[in-house]
């Protein structure tokens, strides 16, 4: 089954680019500056952070179903972000390189299968969890801290 990553859209996240810490703390918003490669994955340009780089460490509501399953955690984007557009069937390194849960979805927002798996074979996971037709989107998260990394759907 053919499939598409997304990260998330920079709309979302512009905004809070360049305000003083003042403003990133009433926000719950941490700005932190990449200390080590790899390290600081990017959900917005699927990059993990270069040293040096500054990056928004804030919590993100990932899944906004109504329901058991909603949820939310903390996640990176770096400053000034571009939005990644991965090809078809295309996994970014920022995943390959790590342990990622997969978690299978239906349109209700239940969670209908997952797994965990290496990320240099969640290409395969992903798309027999696609093969499903009751599956109608996946999340990949950082298995080891638990973070959303991004959504995968049929291309």
């Amino acid at each position: 089954m053919d499939f598409r990553i997304n990260g998330l859209p920079v709309a979302q996240f512009a905004p809070l680019f360049g305000l003083a810490e003042p403003k990133l703390t009433a926000q719950g918003v941490i700005r932190c500056v990449a200390d080590h490669h790899p390290g600081f994955p990017c959900r917005v340009s699927l990059q993990d952070a270069a040293i040096g780089d500054p990056v928004l460490l804030l919590n993100y509501e990932h899944l906004s179903v109504r329901g058991p399953y909603r949820s939310r955690h903390a996640i990176y984007v770096r400053e000034y972000a571009v939005e990644s557009r991965p090809a078809v069937n295309q996994v970014p390194d920022v995943l390959r390189i790590r342990l990622m849960s997969v978690r299978a979805f239906d349109n209700g927002g239940m969670m209908m299968d997952a797994d965990v798996v290496e990320g240099t074979g969640v290409d395969q996971l992903i798309s027999r969890y696609l093969d499903n037709p009751q599956v109608a989107y996946l999340h990949l998260h950082n298995a080891k801290r638990g973070c959303f990394a991004a959504r995968a759907e049929r291309a």
